[in-house]
């Protein structure tokens, strides 16, 4: 079996040229990033089969779906689809909106199973219930779950969370990590969201014009200066870490990552659990000597690798940490007048103090 999914699809609109060409692993979550308009949904529903005018090349586990000799059509492909709206059938109550979408299988073909898909998105109490008084977030999660019921070999995902506010976003997004966690089903997650992309995806490919800027591993590609000075709002470094105590008086958490330690809000994970943050770049500061008489308590020895000047009297900076070569970066964004007056530069050594961390799993 193949460990990567093949994808190269080809497609003129005359306003909209789509070529775009990426391999991605057949397991975790890839994320198809960008703005509105650059091919990110295209792509999704090229890979559903969707685009019949669209040439090029699909391969997923060893099994070519689109070729130049060969078209699979969209409903013999084993695909789940999630769209932005839920688009459950009203007439029928959860229960049934789930069960629609597992009768598409035969029994001796199911690999996900109903009892298991309701208590992963947390719709037990919602199946005798109509779908007409579900708020955004349980209609969403009824939509996923029966996509899943397809048990499908691909799970594609059109911004599931754009419809909905900040409220419902935050209580869906555990149960999508969930999903990255539980399933084996490879996810191609569509998002112009830095934050769900921070929080979800284990790859990204960056899109822009109908056409691939970059691909690679989250870290990877979220180090890309070039990119984060595109996102300055956005801009920041997730980073992996390792759980090595909890302070029950102060009620925090140490956490370990190759740049050293960090303090965070009390975490519900053990002692030796692994764990995912993001450091927002607008959240690091810099200062030229290490503080004692300040709050904040994460501080780390950098030197700045490089400099770029943004909009507005902006800098964005990309900082290594002392001692750790092949380690993550960080990215601070302070002004131009802050710049200038700590007189720093290319190759400087500092101090970057992180104001706040998000805890993203």
């Amino acid at each position: 079996m193949s460990s990567e999914l093949r994808v190269h699809f080809q497609l003129d609109r005359g306003n909209f040229a789509l070529n775009a060409r990426f391999d991605a692993p057949a397991r975790g979550v890839t994320a198809l990033f960008g703005h509105s308009g650059s091919g990110k949904t295209t792509i999704l529903r090229c890979m559903a089969g969707l685009e019949p005018e669209a040439t090029g090349e699909l391969m997923v586990d060893d099994q070519c779906w689109q070729s130049a000799a060969t078209f699979v059509p969209p409903h013999r492909r084993p695909i789940g689809y999630v769209f932005q709206e839920a688009n459950l059938f009203a007439h029928l109550d959860v229960r049934k909106n789930i069960e629609f979408g597992q009768r598409r299988v035969a029994a001796s073909a199911r690999k996900v199973h109903f009892t298991e898909t309701v208590a992963m998105m947390g719709i037990e109490h919602l199946l005798a219930r109509s779908v007409v008084w579900l708020s955004g977030g349980e209609r969403q999660r009824v939509a996923i779950a029966r996509a899943l019921l397809t048990s499908p070999a691909l799970l594609l995902m059109d911004e599931p969370l754009a419809s909905l506010d900040e409220q419902s976003k935050s209580e869906i997004l555990p149960y999508l990590e969930r999903l990255r966690e539980q399933l084996a089903i490879p996810m191609i997650y569509v998002t112009h969201s830095q934050k769900e992309l921070s929080r979800l995806a284990d790859y990204v490919v960056w899109l822009e014009a109908g056409a691939v800027r970059v691909q690679g591993s989250l870290q990877s590609v979220l180090g890309r200066f070039d990119l984060a000075a595109l996102h300055s709002e956005e801009a920041g470094e997730v980073i992996n870490a390792t759980v090595i105590e909890h302070d029950a008086r102060y009620h925090l958490t140490r956490l370990r990552c190759d740049c050293g330690d960090i303090w965070v809000k009390r975490l519900d994970k053990a002692v030796g659990g692994v764990t995912r943050l993001h450091i927002p770049a607008k959240d690091v500061s810099i200062t030229l000597q290490r503080s004692t008489d300040t709050s904040i308590q994460n501080i780390w020895p950098v030197v700045i690798e490089e400099v770029d000047t943004v909009q507005h009297g902006q800098v964005l900076l990309r900082l290594r940490c002392v001692g750790c070569t092949n380690g993550p970066v960080l990215l601070s964004r302070i002004t131009l007048k802050s710049f200038e007056a700590l007189q720093l530069g290319q190759g400087r050594d500092c101090f970057a103090q992180i104001k706040s961390v998000g805890l993203l799993e």
